[in-house]
């Protein structure tokens, strides 16, 4: 998520002493496997994601604040589910002081969700805040390590981390080495475009790790994330870089807020480019629109910015990943739809009002989620 709306970004959190073990760990100098290791590994299919990043949404509810569909109070997650939705996204930070997205926080919502049948999309940033194309600070406890001790702190970082995962029995099915990561991540190491070798050394542990610490555990689709997902020719140049350096991965993730990366015509293309260039499924992980005015007082808005514009605009970026080239547009995740009232830049592009009431916007995918199943034996009429 980009740095204008970082400010909003604020929750008080509690620092996790598993997260600081974690970090510990990542000084034993364990030995990686090999590439070849993950390469092998059987690869599930991507079904079509209904998702969301909803990593916001336990610290809301523990603090207060509630969501009403049709005047009565509802838990967050049972409601996105009624509603279609198949898949939650959580960021995790390292060692988080200000934020609530720590190990025991995140297992413990992964846990409440698949509790509830989503599938699980871990978002790693590899920093202790948030990590995007305007930062991607070392987390504490790594500065001052050179590169090759860097690739191996997230090597084990992310080893461990799975395997905490998978010990709770909340084992992501996909997982995401890095977080918006078209300036590279780990920065000043990882920072792109100086350094291709050292970045995609980074994400090649990040992605052993992930197979490491899954122990006999299905292995999770990996994702890499690009946030300009209207910007075909950048998008493009950013994964032949990754697949002239060998990053093996399976799932292409895109951001999308029209008031930074363009029209929807824009997007179409890049997923047009894409889907005809590489053979992956293609995610927009992150998207959100505003229910009220912010991004277009001056006005050029693609949709009014009301709750009727906010609708139709997942309507259209929905129905434009739906009609990617061969079948690639695999999802739309909607970013942090239901946070506290009190964190106003986020509240505004989410999918609730300010008295916690249900936008319609959250109703879109009823249409394409809900129905009857159809029965194993002959349909049988009369």
């Amino acid at each position: 998520m980009p740095l204008l709306i970082l400010g909003a970004r604020r929750l008080s959190g509690r620092h996790s002493a598993l997260g600081a073990t974690l970090l510990l760990l990542g000084l034993a100098g364990c030995q990686q496997p090999s590439a070849s290791s993950s390469a092998s590994a059987f690869r599930p299919a991507l079904s079509y994601a209904i998702g969301a990043d909803l990593s916001f949404l336990r610290a809301a509810e523990a603090h207060g604040t509630v969501f009403k569909e049709a005047g009565q109070p509802i838990p967050g997650l049972k409601m996105f589910r009624d509603h279609g939705y198949t898949w939650i996204r959580l960021r995790l930070f390292n060692a988080p002081t200000e934020l609530p997205n720590n190990l025991a926080y995140t297992i413990a919502l992964a846990r409440e969700a698949k509790a509830l049948g989503y599938k699980f999309l871990l978002d790693f940033h590899y920093s202790d805040t948030w990590a995007d194309p305007q930062q991607q600070a070392l987390p504490l406890a790594w500065m001052g390590k050179s590169p090759a001790e860097l690739k191996q702190l997230v090597f084990t970082y992310t080893r461990d981390t799975i395997r905490a995962f998978r010990e709770a029995g909340v084992m992501p099915d996909m997982v995401q080495p890095g977080n918006e990561v078209r300036n590279g991540l780990l920065w000043p190491d990882g920072h792109l475009p100086e350094n291709w070798p050292n970045f995609t050394d980074f994400l090649k542990a990040g992605i052993t790790g992930v197979e490491a610490g899954r122990g006999d555990a299905p292995r999770p689709l990996i994702m890499i994330h690009y946030d300009r997902g209207g910007d075909p020719a950048g998008s493009k140049a950013f994964y032949d870089h990754c697949a002239s350096f060998h990053v093996d991965f399976d799932v292409i993730g895109l951001s999308y807020y029209p008031w930074w990366h363009g029209s929807i015509l824009d997007l179409r293309e890049s997923l047009n480019v894409l889907a005809e260039n590489f053979q992956k499924d293609i995610v927009v992980v992150e998207t959100a629109y505003n229910w009220r005015p912010a991004e277009y007082r001056d006005g050029g808005a693609p949709f009014p910015e009301s709750p009727a514009g906010q609708r139709d605009f997942l309507e259209e970026v929905n129905r434009t990943v739906l009609n990617a080239p061969h079948d690639r547009g695999k999802g739309v995740f909607w970013w942090e739809p239901a946070v506290a009232p009190n964190n106003q830049g986020i509240r505004g592009r989410g999918m609730f009002d300010q008295e916690g009431n249900a936008l319609p916007v959250l109703s879109v995918f009823d249409k394409f989620a809900k129905g009857v199943p159809p029965s194993s034996g002959p349909r049988v009429t009369q």
